[in-house]
């Protein structure tokens, strides 16, 4: 996916409330700021904004020394999603349908995202996983979770890649429906914004369900060129790539290969991409592979 004039704002936006949140030295704020405005002036506008998010994302932790700067962040996110996790469990298993209870969840968790802000308040990520459970899947959604569920009985190797520390939590959910030993998880290689590395992982202990890999790169996405070259041989003999939120799907929806992207779409430019509404729970494909063959069979709308 291409980077828009709109995205620009975002950018700036994105930027300064970062460097709000990490430090407050206001000449680190304005040097951050500064340094922004230089990197979009001069950036590509065919890359997809995870590339420029990269950048700023690496500035701030060059200017603060701090290399993690998300990290207490990621540790709050962490500690409310394995709170409310036996919980959502005991609700999932105890339904008609756990699987499609399971990815409602998924893509609930998608909310914790400090991409655009602080993240979700705890009330807010209570309420949508409570939506999410409560939901009922009829009509374009439960074709959708349909299709998912036979995509994934009918692939020998499937790669699930992670976005968000505490989501990954909630993920366990799903992947405990996921023919386990065909399954392998890939977070980031390095800490940027709030995304889930192996340190992450590993408060989920998602090592001992499923194999566990990083992607060796610190991009707010999955940019297969920033990858190891470990983790694009994994992408490449892939049945089935599962990707979760914006970064992903902003990055990989354009590739050839069979993904389908779980997430709630969170800007207008996302939304118009996809076809659907802000703040939408949403399960779609990538645009090449709906060109080809698949054009219908994961309708963009998850309807709750």
């Amino acid at each position: 996916m291409q980077t828009y004039l709109e995205c620009v704002p975002c950018f700036v936006r994105q930027a300064l409330g970062a460097g709000v949140m990490v430090t407050d030295d206001p000449a680190v704020h304005e040097r951050l700021l500064r340094e922004t405005l230089r990197l979009v002036a001069e950036m590509p506008f065919d890359r997809p904004p995870p590339w420029m998010g990269q950048r700023i994302h690496r500035l701030l932790r060059k200017l603060t020394g701090n290399p993690d700067p998300y990290r207490q962040a990621k540790i709050r996110s962490n500690a409310l999603a394995l709170e409310l996790y036996p919980t959502l469990r005991r609700q999932v298993y105890a339904g008609c349908d756990p699987f499609a209870a399971s990815v409602r969840i998924a893509i609930a968790g998608n909310v914790i995202d400090f991409a655009q802000g602080n993240g979700p308040d705890d009330i807010k990520l209570r309420r949508v996983l409570e939506e999410a459970i409560t939901a009922s899947h009829t009509g374009s959604a439960a074709l959708a979770i349909d299709e998912l569920r036979q995509a994934i009985k009918q692939a020998d190797s499937i790669l699930f890649l992670a976005d968000n520390a505490g989501e990954l939590v909630l993920d366990r959910l799903l992947l405990e429906q996921m023919p386990r030993d065909r399954v392998t998880v890939a977070v980031r290689g390095s800490p940027v914004i709030n995304d889930a590395t192996l340190r992450d992982a590993e408060v989920a202990d998602l090592m001992s369900l499923v194999n566990v890999m990083d992607n060796g790169s610190d991009a707010p996405g999955t940019i297969l060129q920033s990858c190891s070259v470990a983790f694009k041989e994994r992408f490449a003999r892939s049945d089935l790539v599962i990707a979760k939120g914006q970064g992903n799907y902003e990055t990989l929806n354009e590739e050839n290969a069979r993904i389908v992207f779980l997430l709630r779409a969170k800007c207008p430019v996302i939304a118009r991409d996809i076809g659907c509404a802000v703040d939408e729970p949403v399960i779609c494909q990538n645009h090449r592979e709906q060109n080809q063959t698949r054009a219908s069979s994961f309708p963009s709308e998850l309807e709750t």
